[in-house]
């Protein structure tokens, strides 16, 4: 099929500021985002095992037809990769395990609870991220698991981390793809604090304990993710950016940036070419706070633009693994995949559609006159063409024809859920 009119414009239009669109959109091919499965269920899972009260998380709403089994997530996933274009990832937590009724403790979980997931995701071309899940447990409500003052608990939530680095390392060995296995944990207190100190020199001992093994990078990669504060842990979070950041530089992990997690006058813009001189590679949860780590659906606004320039200007990419965050059970759940992917695909298709080395040859002559008036103009240029065509080579719908196909899905399959 011929490429349409309008691109065909758009092409022109690109090529005489020196910007290639089918060198642009070759290279957005090969970004792999990872898909957050707890959209799909707001934070449920399949164990069982409590809910999600002193974890600092809060999934709001109550839009019908959210799924309840790994079948109608894996059916509800399965939609969305269809309408988004592109070969993407997804990224599961412990407590998404199948565990076939049956009762088994975090410490005790295996790759064989999580087989069914990398032979689903293997027949579908995906790769695996994975998490640990140190929230709705008995053991974790105090609000305290890596750092606990009981040395029981920190065993228990330490070989609950271990054993999820040896499922993240066989998805990745099986699939022949790099699984990233990100720590985040809740620990904090409500008030503030008098001892500081002590609770994160337990957490850097339970850390230790946990990647004292080492796993072939070629399968497996390790992340740590830091918070500001959470529900419950306002005064104080053990976890905090300053300290993350001290334990990845020191022990080379990669560091977690969650565009949620911090001040909301705080961008990762600014945090990312920072963090990279220091860490082997990057980790980011793209997410939208609205006045807190609120985790709203990512739109297509400065700050995600930022994030992805970021990425292009700097030539990061290859270090950088891109992930989703965001539970919002006040809109259907598979457009809320969507929305926030198609967006962030977007955002990534912009950056790549700028001249950056004239524009930065522009920063270094000292002309920032025209490096302004340069970004303004490229503002008002046909990407929305650009961006068509590439869904259309991607099989993926173009345009608002996707919404289409979910009001389908939620007329047959999501309304017959109770």
């Amino acid at each position: 099929m011929a490429p349409s009119t309008g691109y065909a414009y758009a092409k022109d239009v690109y090529s005489a500021l020196g910007v290639d669109t089918e060198a642009a959109m070759k290279r957005l091919a090969k970004v792999s985002i990872s898909l957050h499965c707890w959209q799909g269920d707001d934070v449920g899972g399949f164990e069982s095992a409590g809910d999600l009260s002193g974890s600092g998380l809060a999934a709001t709403g109550n839009y019908p037809g959210k799924a309840r089994t790994i079948d109608e997530l894996r059916s509800d996933l399965e939609l969305a990769y269809r309408l988004i274009p592109g070969k993407h990832r997804l990224n599961l937590h412990a407590i998404y395990g199948d565990f076939a009724g049956k009762k088994v403790e975090r410490n005790e979980i295996t790759v064989k609870q999580f087989q069914s997931w990398i032979d689903w995701a293997k027949s579908l071309g995906l790769g695996l991220d994975f998490n640990p899940t140190c929230f709705a447990h008995p053991k974790a409500a105090s609000g305290f698991t890596l750092a606990h003052q009981d040395k029981a608990i920190r065993k228990f939530w330490v070989e609950h981390c271990i054993a999820c680095r040896k499922i993240g390392a066989a998805m990745g060995k099986q699939l022949g793809s790099t699984t990233v296995t990100n720590i985040w944990i809740p620990d904090g207190m409500k008030d503030v604090p008098v001892d500081r100190l002590a609770p994160r020199e337990r957490l850097a001992d339970s850390l230790d304990a946990i990647f004292k093994e080492k796993i072939n990078p070629k399968h497996h990669l390790d992340a740590v993710e830091s918070k500001l504060f959470g529900i419950g842990s306002e005064s104080y979070v053990v976890g905090s950016h300053e300290f993350y950041l001290g334990y990845a530089v020191q022990n080379q992990k990669l560091i977690c940036l969650d565009a949620g997690h911090f001040h909301p006058t705080e961008m990762l813009t600014d945090k990312i070419s920072s963090v990279l001189m220091y860490v082997p590679e990057l980790l980011l949860h793209v997410s939208r706070g609205v006045r807190w780590d609120s985790d709203h659906v990512v739109l297509l606004d400065d700050h995600l633009r930022g994030i992805m320039e970021e990425l292009v200007r700097g030539d990061f990419l290859e270090r950088t693994h891109i992930g989703l965050d965001y539970f919002d059970a006040s809109i259907n759940r598979i457009a809320a995949w969507t929305i926030g992917t198609r967006n962030a695909i977007k955002a990534l298709l912009l950056a790549m559609l700028e001249p950056t080395d004239d524009l930065r040859a522009l920063e270094n002559a000292g002309d920032n006159t025209a490096r302004l008036a340069l970004l303004e103009e490229l503002k008002s240029l046909p990407f929305g063409a650009v961006w068509d065509e590439y869904c259309r080579r991607q099989d993926a719908p173009v345009g608002p024809a996707w919404l289409e196909a979910i009001r389908d899905y939620e007329k047959q399959v999501l309304s017959k859920r109770c």
